[in-house]
Formats: C-alpha cells, sequence, structure tokens
C-alpha cells in the first residue's frame, strides 16, 4: 500500500471532478473548444507570415486585439456579476464559432485577404474578454474552497492537453492539408462546445447585484488596488508575458534552427511542459505558501526563455519551452488560487475580468515586443534578452510587494473571510 499512498500524492487530485457535475461539464466542453481553437491559434499567425512573410506583421496581431481585450475585458468582468453565467458563455461561444467561420471562408476563396485575419483576431479577443471573466468566476461557485488548488490543476491540464494536440496536429494539418482544413476542425469544435454549454445549469446574480456600469469596474478596481497580494499576482504576470512571450517569433525561430518541421514542436512544447507538472501536481493541494508559487514559476519561465534563445540546437531550445511551460504552470496554480481564495463572491466577475488583463494583455503586448524586437536585433536575440529582462522585472516585483511571498491560505485574512462566507451559504442552501 506504501507505493500506492506515495503515488496518490503525486498525481492529480480529482476530488473536483467527483463532486462537482458542472465542473465536470466544463472540463469536457473546455477541452473541446480548446483543441478546436488551438488549430486556428496556429494557423492564423502562419497564414499571416505567409502573405506577408513579415515578423512585424505577425506581431501586429498583438497590437490589434489589446484594445478590444481591455475594453471587453472589463466589461465582461461587470457583466459577470449582473448577468446569468452561463449565458454569457454560451452567447460568446456561439460567437466565436461564427468567427471561425469566417476564417474558413476567408481561407477557400482563390486568393485569401489579408485585412480579415485582423478583424477575426480583434473579433475573438472581444469576445474572448466577454467570455473568460464568467468562466473564471463560475469556479468559486461550483467548487467547494478547500478544492480550488486541485480544481485549477485539472482545469489547467484540460487547457494544456489540447494545447498539445491542438498546435501539433495543425502544424501537420497546415503543411499537409491547408488552411481551410485547420479552419473547419476549429468550426466543428466550436459546434460541439455550444451543444455542450446548453446543458450547463443556470448561474444567475445575487439578488442585489448592480446593473454593468463604469462604477461597479472603477469598485473592483479599487479593491484589487487596496490588496498588495493580488496586486503582485497581476504585476508578475504582466511583467513576464510582455518580456518573455515568444510564440509570435517560432515560425522565424524555426527558420533560423533551420527546422522547419520542428514549429508544431515549438507551440506545443510549453504545454508539454504545464501537463508534466499537472500530472504530477497532488502535492500543490497541501501548499498553502501559494504566493511562492507565483514568483518562483515566473521566475523559472524566464530563466528557460533565456536559454531558449541562447541555444543553437533544436532539442535543446525545444527543451527549454518545456522547463518554461513547468515554470508558467506553477505560476498560474498559484494566481488562481489565490484569486478563487480571496476574492469575495459580489466581485468576482469584476475582478475576473481585471484577471483577464493581467494574464492576457501581458502576451498581446509580448507579442508586439518580440515580433519588433526581433526585426532590429534578430530573433533569438529578442528571446533571449526578453527572458532576463522577466527574471529582472520579477526580482524587483517581489521585493516590492513582499506579503505576496508571505501569503499563507490559513492565515490571509481575505482567505478566511471568503471560506467563511462560503460555508455559510452552503449551510443555508442545505438547510432550505
Amino acid at each position: 500500500m506504501a507505493p500506492r499512498t506515495r503515488l496518490g500524492a503525486i498525481l492529480p487530485d480529482l476530488t473536483p471532478w467527483r463532486s462537482s457535475r458542472e465542473f465536470r461539464l466544463l472540463w469536457v466542453q473546455g477541452l473541446i473548444a480548446f483543441f478546436g481553437s488551438s488549430m486556428a491559434l496556429i494557423a492564423l499567425p502562419l497564414q499571416i507570415k505567409d502573405l506577408t512573410d513579415s515578423p512585424a506583421a505577425v506581431g501586429a496581431m498583438g497590437a490589434v486585439e489589446l484594445v478590444p481585450l481591455v475594453v471587453f475585458g472589463l466589461y465582461g468582468g461587470a457583466l459577470a456579476d449582473a448577468a446569468d453565467r452561463r449565458k454569457v458563455i454560451l452567447a460568446t461561444e456561439a460567437g466565436l464559432g461564427l468567427l471561425a467561420v469566417l476564417l474558413l471562408v476567408n481561407a477557400l476563396i482563390p486568393a485569401p485577404m489579408l485585412w480579415p485575419l485582423y478583424v477575426v483576431a480583434a473579433g475573438v479577443s472581444a469576445l474572448a474578454g466577454l467570455q473568460r471573466p464568467a468562466l473564471d468566476s463560475l469556479l468559486a461557485r461550483i467548487v467547494p474552497h478547500d478544492q480550488l488548488t486541485a480544481a485549477a490543476a485539472l482545469n489547467a491540464l484540460r487547457w494544456q492537453t489540447g494545447a498539445i494536440a491542438g498546435p501539433a496536429l495543425a502544424g501537420v494539418v497546415v503543411a499537409y492539408t491547408g488552411y481551410p482544413t485547420a479552419y473547419s476542425v476549429t468550426v466543428l469544435g466550436f459546434a460541439v462546445s455550444v451543444a455542450m454549454c446548453t446543458r450547463l445549469s443556470p448561474a444567475p446574480p445575487s439578488h442585489d447585484a448592480e446593473r454593468p456600469s463604469l462604477r461597479g469596474i472603477a469598485q473592483g478596481a479599487r479593491y484589487a488596488w487596496s490588496r498588495p497580494v493580488l496586486l503582485g499576482t497581476y504585476a508578475i504576470d504582466l511583467a513576464a508575458m510582455f518580456f518573455a512571450y515568444p510564440n509570435t517569433v517560432f515560425p522565424f525561430l524555426a527558420d533560423d534552427l533551420h527546422a522547419t518541421w520542428a514549429l508544431g514542436l515549438m507551440y506545443a512544447a510549453g504545454s508539454v511542459g504545464s501537463v508534466l507538472l499537472s500530472l504530477t501536481s497532488g502535492w500543490t493541494s497541501r501548499v498553502r505558501r501559494h504566493g511562492l508559487f507565483v514568483v518562483f514559476g515566473a521566475a523559472g519561465w524566464g530563466l528557460a526563455i533565456t536559454a531558449a534563445g541562447w541555444f543553437a540546437n533544436v532539442w535543446l531550445v525545444l527543451l527549454c519551452l518545456v522547463f518554461a511551460g513547468a515554470g508558467d504552470m506553477l505560476s498560474g496554480l498559484g494566481r488562481s488560487t489565490i484569486w478563487n481564495q480571496t476574492i469575495p463572491e459580489e466581485l468576482r466577475g469584476r475582478l475576473a475580468g481585471i484577471e483577464v488583463l493581467s494574464y492576457s494583455v501581458g502576451p498581446q503586448l509580448g507579442q508586439v515586443r518580440a515580433g519588433t524586437l526581433a526585426g532590429w536585433t534578430g530573433t533569438r536575440n529578442a528571446i533571449w534578452s526578453g527572458g532576463l529582462a522577466c527574471v529582472a522585472s520579477v526580482g524587483v516585483l517581489a521585493a516590492v510587494l513582499p506579503k505576496l511571498l508571505t501569503y499563507d491560505a490559513d492565515t490571509d485574512t481575505d482567505a478566511q473571510l471568503r471560506r467563511a462566507r462560503k460555508e455559510e451559504a452552503a449551510a443555508a442552501a442545505a438547510a432550505i
């Protein structure tokens, strides 16, 4: 029995999967949707590269996605607190499916156009900004308080499984069958996902919820600003992604390494690292110092990206990207747990909107930084210099916001208050 006990301490904690029907449904739906969208995620920048042969043009995707993400991410957070989150998820998922149809139509015409690719990228960013606060804020409602870290690990395993299969397959699909096939898979994935979303239970707002407004968004921002622990999670993730998000220049890195066959593997390597950490994440449910996850995970991400830019051997580069993915996963577990443990239910949607910005704006700006710098200094220089800047910025932010390093789920005031309120709500629901 001893070996099984030790193995069980390492393997993922499946308690949320067993205890919550809604969690199981969202997990499967998300896997299908993410697999389909991963195909488009790889095909879209590749198609822009083929049409322009310009790193800056590929990096410009981040620029066109940024404003819609900021505007609709903040509004989506307020909407998640004021509307039925199930309806928000369903409507935005259907909208994403329609945008995938537009990509398919553009790919099928004799001379595909460039501008629709940017329009779709902006539309996807807007709909994702609306949807993610509703999705993220729903987790704390459907999963018990003490299972939040385990649920975050299982969600990450779902995302990364799709991120591995999607990019790896997309590279082959695009190379051998073309963009229409890749976009067709995306359309099919969203069709199935929408059908599954219709089976979710309603998730109405509280009876005293306010209508979405600028005042409500400002209230959420003031709450975040007053909590150094939350500020630390946002700032570190934003810095790490801005300085060390190299995905947009992977097509050019593959060319530099004379390994165009490895492009799909480059996109998938980070997800492999994340999955490996998720598959051995049982121990994370017993850790209470989640701020350490955020800091050390982000620093590890930066070091690995630095090494990926230094090495000229494609296999060493892929190995570095695997380690980078593991670091990002560790940091993500810490962020998700802290957010769900400490933020009040009545502000959860608005703070989820801010979270969307913290982990999405960074990659968008990072695409612009990496593409622009690669055009000036070369692809590998843009990668390793960004990794070093990431490590330095994480160190500075950890020193400036020490409460993140000392965060403890068993002693933090906000975490204990959130637990007490959730237990009271569960007791009241059981008494009805």
